[in-house]
Formats: structure tokens, sequence, C-alpha cells
């Protein structure tokens, strides 16, 4: 069993009529045995899908080079793992097992895969809303850990919305799905939508030849999660209420909408499997304000794990006219809201970009340029610099670029909530 703490890092200090109390909540889980190739027992519940994009347009390299991530994925899988593969383009359809729900990974199974996988061929349009209704199918039933990958290289065109906004809500819960898009043809908001809802990661993965390494690390991280289910328990007091809980690694997610009422002035928020490894989150509650001197509890979280209380963190309000206290801002608080004003800003900005406004997107990215100084993020100063000149990183001072290549927006715009963590 994993040794899991929470820790909880904010100011309390508030000055007089505020309302508003934030607080990141670390969250840390030790002690779980590095992940192997050692057979799983079938008690142990682990359970992969793959899903494949084999609408038209995933032709040459890109269908090719999908066949063998695919097939790497799968050569990941320990004995004893329950996996599946779908192709899905319109429509979607079990490709291995031929008779569902699921294969166990052996020697024997892994190499009908490979088979069944050299096979495949493309055709029909996107629709994948019906690739995660069928994986929802084969996972709901299955005991422990569900995982699945999603790969696509277009626009979810031959569905509406509603329908993904369906399929997603009876997927909540059954399983957690990383997503990859291959090329630039395809939307990040159609990713980032299944990726926050299924408590997974999205990216992109530019060129096809990228992506065995890319499903083998995504494999090898799943398999690395040893502890199914670990929830958030949020109570506030009566006249308070949660505004804002997002995790903010691996990837910023936004799980505000998913509380699970728990009780009286309390709900729940799943935050997936866990291995060894350490997560921050963003809490933010609106309580009703108070006068110098008041002190009050804006709000208790309890780290459950399964059904076992793992830790609990405090986040208090402290009314005062000392302006020195009050003022003082909290680093890890301070980091996680310029993390999230950064990927505001870099959102914002390629939304101005791809409606032609050049110089609104100009000026949000001399924002983002700034920020992403400020907070010693190397790695989207670099992301931004394929988008912009950059003249003066600590000012934010920018020009448009003569030529972007849309690759490099799709760059920016997918790696945008990736967060440079705050040691203490």
């Amino acid at each position: 069993m994993a040794d899991f703490r929470i820790e909880c890092f904010q100011n309390e200090f508030v000055p007089e009529g505020a309302a508003v109390m934030n607080a990141v909540l670390t969250v840390t889980a030790d002690g779980l045995p590095a992940a192997d190739a050692s057979p799983v027992a079938a008690g142990d519940g682990r359970s992969e899908v793959i899903m494949i994009d084999v609408s038209g347009s995933m032709t040459g390299s890109k269908l090719r080079e999908a066949k063998a991530a695919t097939a790497a994925a799968v050569n990941c899988l320990p004995d004893g793992v329950r996996f599946g593969i779908i192709a899905g383009n319109d429509t979607a359809r079990v490709l291995y097992p031929s008779s569902p729900p699921l294969a166990v990974a052996s020697a024997s199974t892994r190499g009908e895969a490979m088979k069944v996988l050299r096979k495949l061929e493309t055709g029909g349009g996107t629709a994948i809303g019906s690739w995660l209704h069928l994986a929802t199918f084969l996972l709901q039933d299955q005991p422990g850990i569900r995982h699945a990958i999603l790969l696509t290289d277009g626009k979810n065109e031959h569905e509406t919305p509603e329908v993904l906004t369906q399929v997603l809500a009876q997927a909540e819960g059954v399983f957690q799905c990383d997503c990859r898009g291959v090329g630039a043809k395809w939307r990040v908001d159609d990713l980032r939508t299944i990726a926050t809802a299924l408590l997974g990661t999205y990216d992109i993965v530019a060129d096809p030849s990228e992506l065995s390494a890319d499903f083998s690390a995504m494999m090898h991280q799943a398999l690395s999660r040893q502890i199914p289910e670990v929830r958030l328990r949020v109570w506030t007091p009566e006249g308070a209420e949660v505004t804002l809980l997002k995790q903010l690694e691996p990837v910023m997610l936004d799980l505000t909408g998913s509380r699970v009422v728990a009780g009286p002035q309390a709900g729940d928020y799943l935050t997936g499997s866990w291995g060894s490894e350490s997560r921050d989150y963003h809490l933010s509650v609106r309580v009703s304000p108070g006068a110098v001197g008041d002190e009050m509890l804006a709000a208790r979280v309890t780290l459950l794990v399964g059904e076992e209380v793992a830790g609990q963190g405090l986040v208090r309000a402290v009314w005062t006219d000392d302006v020195a206290r009050s003022t003082r801002i909290n680093g890890r608080v301070a980091q996680a809201m310029g993390e999230s004003e950064l990927a505001d800003a870099i959102q914002e900005g390629i939304d101005a970009y791809r409606s032609g406004d050049v110089d609104e997107a100009t000026s949000r990215f001399s924002v983002a340029v700034r920020l992403a100084s400020e907070h010693g993020n190397a790695d989207a100063l670099e992301r931004l610099s394929t988008v912009v000149e950059i003249d003066d990183p600590a000012t934010g001072l920018v020009r448009p670029k003569s030529k972007v290549d849309e690759t490099d927006v799709m760059i920016v715009e997918t790696r945008s909530t990736r967060t440079v963590r705050t040691r203490k």
C-alpha cells in the first residue's frame, strides 16, 4: 500500500471584506514499487484498450506508424493484463480480440494482435464518440485500473458535439484516457475535452515516426499506476462554495465540474489512478466576507484512497487590517495562478490568430511571453518563439512572424497547459 499524504499551501490572512481563498494542495504517494514486466495476476485487475483512427485520412505513413505504435504498446503489456484494440472511423469495431470483451495478454495473444494489425485498412469519416462508447462497453465491468489510449488525425466531424458530451458522461469514472493527435488536421478542443472528462493527457505527435516511442511511454506510465481510485473530498461551510479545483500536473485539468455530492456541503472529485508521484491542485473557495479579527475554516479537504482516509488539509481564512500580512502571496499559490494566467494568455492568442486578428494575437502572445519569463518557464518561451519574434522576454516585447507553420501553432496550443513544478 502506498503512503499518501496531503499538504496545503496558502496565505490564510486576507483583507477585510475579502471573499476568495486560494490554496494549492500537494498530494504525494510514496512506497509503490516500480512497474516491470512481471506477470499480472487476474485478481490484480488491470485493463487496457487502444483506439486507432482508421478514417480515410489515416493513410500512408500515419497508418503504418499507428500500426507499429499499437504493436509497441501491446508489447509493453505484462502477461495477465486484459486488453483490446478498437478501430474507429465514423463507426467503431473491436479489431482484437475477435470475441469481446477483452483478451488476456500472453505471448500467444500478443502475437495474434500483431497479425490482425497488419491487415488494418482505412476508410470513412471520424466519430470519436462511437469509439469511446465502445471502449466504455469493453471496460465498464472490468475490475481494477482501466486505461485507454486514443489516436486520431482528424476533426470529429461525423457526430454532433452533443453526442460526444453524452458519451463522455457515460464514460466518466469508467476509465482514464490518454489522447494523441497525429499531424496537424485535428482539433485540440476535441482531445482537451476528452482528456479533461476522463482524467488523461492530450498531446500532439507532429511526426508519425514518433508514435511508437510515445505509445510505449504512455503505456509504461499507465502501468506504473497501481492505486485505482483516489478522491479529494472538499467540505465547505454554509454559504461557501468551491469555485475552482484544477489539477496542475502533468497537464492542467479543470475538475470543478466533475464534483459528485458526498454529503451536506461536501463533494468528491476523482483524480484517477496513482503510482509513486506527486501532483498539485489549485483550490479556490468563495466565502462570506469577514470583518477584521474574524476567523473561519474555509474548506476541509480529505484525501480518500478507495474508502480509506489518507490525510486532510485545512484551508483557513483570517481577516486582518495588517497590509503586510494580507498582501503576502504564498509561493505555491502564486505559481499556480501565474501558470493558469499564462495558459489563458496563450489560448487567447491562438484564438485571435485563428480568427485572423494579428494585432490581438500579438498582444496576447506578448503577455504570455512576459509571464513565461517571470515564472522561468523556458519550455513555454521556446514554443512561443515559433509563433512570434521575441525581442525582450522580460517585458514581453514581441513582433508578428511573417510566416507561421500550422504544426507549430498546434504544438503551442496543445502544450500551453503544461506546468513548471514549483519546489518547496
